[in-house]
C-alpha cells in the first residue's frame, strides 16, 4: 500500500514538472519572439506592373535587409544559449527552446505578404539584399531543421530521462536502463545529428551525471546508518547495481553495434562517462560493507552470548565499540563520492576495517578463551566455564519437567532435544579438552623435567651473552611445568584421572619453588659480583672465575628437574660464590685505595699562589716563584711516599691471588701494566693541566705578581730584569713538567722500582722515571711554548710602557754632572731670585713625580713605579741641596765682604 502511494506521488510530481515547464516554455516565447518588420505594401496587379510602380522595389529591399538582419540576430543569440542544468532533460529542453524560436521565425517567412514581395524582388536581377537575405534564410533553415530533428529524436529518450531523474526508486532506474540504451543506440544509427561524438558524448556525460546525482542525493552518508542494516544494504545494493547496470548496458550496446558491422562504432572516451560512476559504486559497496559488518556485530553480540558467557559487561564494552565504528564515517569533513576525496575515503575506510579486526579478535577471545576465574589454568578453567553453563541449562530443563506434560508438547520436545543437542556438545568439549591435555602431559613433561637447571638464554660469543668474562645464567624451569603443576591440581578437583607423573611434581611443588629460589639468589649474587668487576680486575681473578664457573658447570651441562642432589648443588655455589666474594672485597678495597692515591697525584697543584700579604702588596716576581718551588717540592715529596705505597698494595693483592709475596708475580703482569698505564695518565694530566692553568693565570686579569722599576743610570730599567723574569718563568714551569722525576718506573713485569742505572759518559747513575715518556708528550711542549711567548709578550709591553716620553723629561736630573753645572751657574753671580726660581722648579719635580708612578697592570704583572719615583725625587732633591750650598756660600761671601767693608770704614 505505501510502495503504492508512492508511485501515486512519484507521478503526479512529474506530471506537475511538465506542466511547469510548458508554461516556462510558453513564458519565454512570448517574450522573446522575434516578430518580422513586415511594412504595408499595396501588392496588387500584374508582378511586371508591380515591379515598375514606383518606389515599391526600394521598400522591398529595404524590408528584406531589415529581416537578414533579425533573422542573423537570432541565429546568433541561440548559438549563445547553453542547457540549463547538468542532466539530459535539461538538453531536451534546450533544444525544445530552439526548435520553438526558430520554428516562429521560420513560419512567419512563409506568409503571403513575404512570399508575394520575395516575388517581385526575384523579378531584379540578383539583388544584394535578396542575396544577403537568401543566405540568412537558409542558415536559419539549417539551424531549425537541426532542432526538429534533435527534438524529435531525442523526445524518444525523455521518459527514460524522466525516471532516472524522477523514478520512485533505484529499481526503476534499473529498469529503464536497458531500455534506455536502446534508444540511444536508435538515436545514433537513424539521426542526422546525434550520430557524432561531440553530441552523444556529452550527452552520455549527462547521464552519467544524473545517475551520479541521484546516488549522492539518496545515499547520504550523515544519516543513513540511523537506518537499519538491512535498509541500508539494500540501498547501497541498489545504488550500486544501478551505477553498474549503466556500464555494462553501455559495453552489450557497443557490442551489439559493432556486431552489425553497419553502423558507426562506439569509440567514446571511458574516463568521461565512467570514472565517477564506476568510483561511487566502490564507495556503495564499502558502505553495504560497513552496513553487513554491523548487521553481523549485532547478530553476533545479542542477548544469547551474553547469556552463554556469564560475562554481560564486556558484551556491552564490545556492543559500544561496534555502534563507535560509524562515528568517523558519519563526521568525515568530505564528500566520498567526489574523486577528489578518494585519499581521505581510503584512510577512513582503512581505520574502519583495522577497528572491525580488533573487534574480531575480541570475539574469538570469548569464544576460544573463555573467561576464567582468579588463578584458574586454562583447560581446567575452560571445563569449569563449561560446566556452568552445562548446569544453568541443566536447571531450566529441571524446572520445566516440573510442569506436567510441558516437555511432551512439539515445543517442549524441540526444547528437549536443543538442550540434549547442546549437552553433547559440552560433553565433546569437555571431552576433548581433557583428552587434548592428557596428550599434551604425556608427550611434554618428561622434557621439561629433563631440561638442566641452568641455560644461557643467549649465546655466550654474543657481547650481550657475556658480562666481565662471565657468561649470563638463568633458571630453566619451564613455565609449562608450572602450568601442568596447577592444572593437576584443578583436574583432580574436577574429578578427572591424572597422569601418575604429573600428580607427583604437583606433590613436589613447594620442592621446586624452593629451588628455583634458591638458584635465582645464587645467580643473582653471582651476577652481581662479576658485574662489579673492572675488565682489570676481571683479567686479574681470570683464574678464580674459571673455578667459580667450573663449580656452576653441572647446572647447566649435568644436574636437572629430577636430580636428588639439587640443593646440595645450591649449597656448593653459594659456599663458592661467598669465597669468591670475599677475595673481591679485598681486591677492590685495595684497588681503590691505589686509585685514591693516583687521583691525589692526578689533582695535585703545582702551581700554588702565595697567600696575600695583610698590606694587600703583590709578591714579587722572585718571593712568587720561590714560593711555588717551595711549595711544590713538599706537595710533590708527599706524592712520591704515597706512590711508593702502591708496590706494597698490589704485593698484598699478589698474596691474595697467587698466594706470593714478590711482587713480580707473573699471574699479575697484566694487572701491572694496568696500573702503571693509570700512573702515566695521571701524571700526563696532572702536567698539562697545571700548564694549561698556569697559562690561563699568565693571560689572565688578575694579577699574581708585581716588578718593580729602577734607575740605573743613564736607564729606566725593570727589576728582575727581563731576561731574568722569563728565565724565572721557564724554569718554574719547566720544573713542573721535571716534577714526573719523582715518580720511578717499575722494572717489567713487577711492581717493584727500578734501581737507578749508570749511562756511559755520566758519573751519576740515573734514575728511569715516567719523565722519560711524558717529555715527548707534543701537547705539554706546545703549552711550554705558549707560555714563553705570553711572559715574553708582557715583559715587551712593560718596557714600551717604561720608554714613554712622561719620563725621559726627567732624564736631566742624572744625566747631567751637578758640579759642573752648579760651578757655570754660580760663576753667573745669579741674583737670589735666580736661586729661588732654580730651587722652586727642583722642588716640584720632587713634589710632581709621585703623580707618575700609578702601578701598571699586564695581565698576571704588575708594574711598580714608585722605587723609580723615589729615585727621581731623590735626584730632584740633589739639585735643591746643592743649589742650597751654592746659596750658602754665595751669601756667606757678600757676608763677610760686608763685614770686611765695614769693619775697614770704622777704621
Amino acid at each position: 500500500e505505501s510502495q503504492s502511494k508512492a508511485m501515486m506521488r512519484d507521478e503526479f510530481l512529474m506530471s506537475l514538472s511538465k506542466f511547469v515547464k510548458h508554461i516556462q516554455r510558453t513564458s519565454q516565447q512570448l517574450e522573446g519572439e522575434i516578430r518580422l518588420d513586415i511594412p504595408n505594401l499595396n501588392l496588387e496587379g500584374d508582378m511586371i506592373e508591380l515591379t515598375r510602380r514606383p518606389g515599391l522595389m526600394e521598400d522591398i529591399e529595404t524590408a528584406c535587409g531589415n529581416w537578414q538582419q533579425q533573422i542573423s540576430a537570432a541565429i546568433e543569440q541561440q548559438l549563445k544559449k547553453k542547457p540549463q542544468g547538468n542532466g539530459p532533460l535539461a538538453e531536451i529542453d534546450f533544444w525544445r527552446e530552439r526548435n520553438a524560436a526558430l520554428s516562429a521565425l521560420s513560419e512567419q517567412l512563409k506568409l503571403p505578404t513575404v512570399t508575394r514581395m520575395l516575388d517581385v524582388l526575384a523579378q531584379k536581377a540578383d539583388t544584394t539584399a535578396l542575396s544577403n537575405f537568401k543566405m540568412s534564410r537558409d542558415e536559419l533553415a539549417k539551424y531549425y531543421t537541426e532542432a526538429k530533428d534533435n527534438v524529435r529524436f531525442l523526445t524518444t529518450l525523455e521518459r527514460h530521462f524522466k525516471h532516472l531523474a524522477q523514478g520512485s526508486g533505484f529499481h526503476a532506474v534499473v529498469e529503464t536502463i536497458p531500455s534506455m540504451m536502446n534508444a540511444l543506440r536508435m538515436v545514433w544509427i537513424i539521426s542526422r545529428h546525434y550520430n557524432k561524438d561531440e553530441r552523444m558524448v556529452p550527452l552520455m556525460e549527462r547521464i552519467a551525471w544524473e545517475l551520479a546525482e541521484r546516488v549522492s542525493r539518496v545515499i547520504n552518508i550523515r544519516t543513513i546508518y540511523r537506518e537499519t542494516p538491512e535498509q541500508v544494504k539494500v540501498k547501497t545494493s541498489e545504488a550500486r547495481q544501478m551505477l553498474e547496470l549503466w556500464k555494462e548496458t553501455y559495453f552489450d550496446v557497443r557490442a551489439k553495434i559493432e556486431a552489425s558491422g553497419r553502423d558507426a562504432r562506439w569509440e567514446f572516451d571511458r574516463k568521461r562517462l565512467f570514472d565517477r560512476t564506476d568510483y561511487m559504486a566502490g564507495i556503495c559497496q564499502n558502505l553495504y560493507n560497513v552496513a553487513q559488518v554491523l548487521e553481523e556485530f549485532y547478530n553476533i553480540f545479542g542477548p544469547e552470548l551474553k547469556a552463554v558467557t556469564g560475562d554481560p559487561k564486556r558484551i556491552e564494552d564490545v556492543l559500544k565499540r561496534v555502534d563507535g565504528l560509524v562515528g568517523p564515517i558519519e563526521t568525515v569533513k568530505v564528500d566520498p563520492f567526489e574523486l577528489k576525496s578518494a585519499t581521505i575515503w581510503k584512510t577512513v575506510m582503512t581505520w574502519f576495517e583495522r577497528e572491525v579486526e580488533i573487534i574480531n579478535k575480541l570475539f574469538l577471545q570469548a569464544m576460544h578463551d573463555p573467561p576464567l576465574t582468579k588463578n584458574q589454568p586454562p583447560v581446567a578453567g575452560a571445563i569449569s566455564w563449561e560446566r556452568s553453563l552445562f548446569n544453568r541449562m541443566k536447571h531450566t530443563i529441571i524446572r520445566f519437567q516440573s510442569v506436567d506434560d510441558m516437555l511432551m508438547t512439539d515445543q517442549g520436545k524441540s526444547a528437549k532435544a536443543k538442550y540434549l543437542s547442546v549437552a553433547r556438545q559440552m560433553k565433546d568439549y569437555e571431552d576433548n579438552k581433557y583428552q587434548q591435555w592428557i596428550e599434551y602431559v604425556d608427550g611434554a613433561l618428561p622434557g621439561f623435567l629433563k631440561k638442566n637447571l641452568l641455560m644461557h638464554p643467549l649465546p655466550p660469543t654474543t657481547p650481550a651473552g657475556k658480562q666481565n668474562g662471565g657468561i649470563q645464567y638463568v633458571v630453566n624451569f619451564a613455565p609449562e611445568l608450572q602450568e601442568i603443576t596447577t592444572e593437576t591440581k584443578y583436574m583432580e578437583q574436577l574429578g578427572f584421572m591424572v597422569p601418575d607423573l604429573a600428580r607427583n611434581v604437583a606433590l613436589q611443588e613447594d620442592k621446586y619453588f624452593s629451588y628455583i629460589s634458591g638458584l635465582a639468589h645464587m645467580l643473582n649474587r653471582y651476577h652481581t659480583l662479576l658485574a662489579s668487576l673492572d675488565p682489570a680486575e676481571a683479567q686479574l681473578l681470570e683464574d678464580h672465575i674459571r673455578e667459580l664457573k667450573r663449580v656452576l658447570k653441572p647446572g647447566y651441562k649435568r644436574l636437572n628437574w629430577n636430580s636428588l642432589g639439587i640443593q646440595d648443588y645450591i649449597t656448593r655455589c653459594d659456599v663458592a660464590i661467598g669465597k669468591f666474594e670475599s677475595l673481591v672485597n679485598q681486591i677492590q678495597k685495595n684497588s681503590k685505595d691505589i686509585d685514591s692515591r693516583i687521583q691525589m697525584i692526578r689533582n695535585a697543584e703545582l702551581f700554588k699562589r702565595i697567600p696575600p700579604k695583610p698590606s694587600g702588596d703583590l709578591p714579587s716576581v722572585k718571593e712568587f716563584f720561590e714560593y711555588v718551588e717551595m711549595e711544590r717540592a713538599k706537595d710533590l715529596e708527599a706524592l712520591s711516599r704515597k706512590y711508593r705505597a702502591i708496590g706494597p698494595l698490589l704485593t698484598k693483592m699478589e698474596g691474595l691471588v697467587a698466594h706470593t709475596n714478590t711482587g713480580k708475580s707473573p699471574r699479575l703482569h697484566r694487572y701491572y701494566e694496568h696500573w702503571e698505564k693509570q700512573m702515566f695518565d695521571s701524571l700526563s694530566e696532572l702536567v698539562t693541566r697545571n700548564m694549561t692553568s698556569f697559562n690561563d693565570a699568565v693571560t689572565g686579569n688578575e694579577q699574581l705578581m708585581q716588578i718593580e722599576t729602577i734607575l740605573s743610570t743613564p736607564e729606566i730599567v725593570l727589576h728582575p730584569a727581563v731576561n731574568e723574569v722569563h728565565k724565572l718563568t721557564v724554569q718554574c714551569v719547566r720544573d713542573c713538567v721535571e716534577s714526573t722525576k719523582h715518580f720511578v718506573r717499575w722494572m717489567a713485569g713487577t711492581c717493584i722500582e727500578t734501581p737507578a742505572q749508570q749511562a756511559d759518559g755520566q758519573d751519576e747513575p740515573m734514575l728511569i722515571t715516567f719523565f722519560q715518556d711524558i717529555m715527548h708528550n707534543p701537547r705539554i711542549a706546545e703549552l711550554f711554548s705558549s707560555i714563553s711567548s705570553n711572559m715574553q709578550k708582557i715583559l715587551s709591553n712593560l718596557s714600551k710602557f717604561l720608554g714613554q716620553q712622561k719620563w725621559k723629561r726627567y732624564r736631566t736630573l742624572w744625566k747631567l754632572e751637578k758640579t759642573i753645572v752648579m760651578e757655570k751657574f754660580a760663576a753667573k753671580n745669579p741674583s737670589c731670585v735666580a736661586y729661588d726660581d732654580k730651587l722652586l722648579f727642583y722642588s716640584k719635580i720632587a713634589e710632581d713625580v709621585f703623580l707618575q708612578a700609578t702601578p701598571k697592570d699586564e695581565q698576571c704583572l704588575r708594574l711598580n713605579l714608585l722605587p723609580l719615583a723615589m729615585t727621581v725625587q731623590e735626584h730632584a732633591l740633589q739639585w735643591v741641596q746643592s743649589l742650597g750650598k751654592l746659596l750658602n756660600d754665595s751669601a756667606k761671601e757678600n757676608l763677610f765682604s760686608l763685614r770686611d767693608m765695614l769693619v775697614s770704614r770704622s777704621i
